[in-house]
């Protein structure tokens, strides 16, 4: 069955950094785009950044252009997510996602906690 499993979440003062990884479980990890989507507390979700199969293309929301990268090990079946110059406005819940061939999100991971505060 598919899984994705995420971590490197925590408390991190403002302007510091993170990696978060996505270990993939269960499916082709090479042949699917994947994503990272984030949840701050009481609001809706958020796309941060996506990248294609191959790890050559990535695209980011305006909210973390220049901040954060997305990218992949196709060896070793994970996402990352690295975070820089973080904010307190990055603090979320994130997940990575699976992309389906028809452009949803098919699984989802359960989530990792970044809090940003001083």
């Amino acid at each position: 069955q598919v899984q994705l499993v995420e971590s490197g979440g925590g408390l991190v003062q403002p302007g510091g950094s993170l990696r978060l990884s996505c270990a993939a479980s269960g499916f082709t990890f090479s042949s699917y785009a994947m994503t990272w989507i984030r949840q701050a507390p009481g609001k809706g979700l958020e796309w941060v950044s996506n990248i294609n199969s191959g790890g050559g293309s990535t695209f980011h929301a305006d909210s973390v252009k220049g901040r954060f990268t997305i990218s992949r090990d196709n060896a070793k079946n994970t996402l990352y997510l690295q975070m820089t110059s973080l904010k307190p406005e990055d603090t979320a819940v994130y997940y990575c996602a699976k992309i389906s061939d028809g452009g949803g999100y098919d699984y989802w991971g359960q989530g990792t906690q970044v809090t940003v505060s001083s």
